[in-house]
Formats: C-alpha cells, structure tokens, sequence
C-alpha cells in the first residue's frame, strides 16, 4: 500500500541567531536531499509570535505556516531557547509540534534540562559541514518521514 501519495512536505522552523549558522543549516538541508518548506527566526520571542502568529508573523498572509518540526538553537539573545521550549510545550496547541534542539552546547546540563521540557531531540552542532548534512539526513529520515505517516498508517 503506497502510503506517500498524499504527503505534504511539512514547514521547518529555525530558530537561530547566528546568520553563518542559518545559512550552513539551509544549505546543509538541501544537501541532505530535504525540500521542505523552511522558514527562520533569530530568537525566542520571534519564535513565538511565529508559533502564535502575531506581531510580525500576524495576519491573515499566511506567513506562518504552523511547522511540523522546529529546530531550535538554545543560547539566542532576548529569549533563549530554553525559555521558549518551556512556553511550547507547556501550551496545549503547541506542545505536539516536535522540537529538536541543534546547538553548539554540549553540556549535560543543558541536554537533560531540554528533555526535561519535553524537547523531542538533541543535536550537538557538527563541527565540520559534513557532519552537519549527515545531521540532517539522520534528521530527516527519523523526523519527517515519521511525521509525515497519516493517522492510523503505522
């Protein structure tokens, strides 16, 4: 039974302060073989007037497309990642949205506090680009193909 006839290519959100960083992410997706939707933010209130559509995000444009997964970078300036992961999953609406935090923290510290709010996975930032784009397929193999199974398909 073909189960991928009526995929849609679910919206990534990055949320990422470091412009390098971005543009290494985008290019380390395409490379990946990952044609989704992306769409960026450079901290944590950005990251919520996406996810709620407001401020600038806000409107009937459609300029925030509610993401299938969120690649989040913890230390941001204004409002970190954490503090943004614990408004996500604390929300009702928001907490399915899978978040996998990609960031140059390797502390334990910050990997066991980001489980403990629910984070979805944690991705050391690779230090080479290789590195980075084999991330990504491992990402997108794991995240959204599963994602993108419909309700009762598995």
């Amino acid at each position: 039974m073909n189960l991928h006839h009526h995929k849609i290519p679910v919206t990534i959100l990055i949320a990422d302060d470091d412009e390098d960083d971005r543009t290494l992410t985008r290019q380390a997706l395409e490379d990946a073989h990952i044609a989704n939707d992306l769409r960026f933010v450079e901290d944590g209130e950005q990251l919520l007037d996406y996810l709620y559509q407001r401020g600038a995000f806000g409107g009937e444009l459609g300029l925030a497309p509610r993401p299938g997964l969120i690649l989040l970078d913890l230390n941001m300036p204004k409002m970190d990642g954490r503090e943004a992961l614990k408004v996500i999953k604390g929300d009702p609406v928001l907490h399915d949205i899978p978040v996998v935090v990609l960031t140059t923290s390797a502390l334990s510290q910050d990997v066991a506090r980001s489980y403990q709010l629910g984070v979805n996975s944690y991705i050391t930032k690779p230090v080479t680009f290789t590195g980075l784009v084999a991330a990504m397929q491992v990402l997108g193999r794991y995240w959204l193909e599963i994602v993108e199974l419909p309700p009762g398909a598995v």
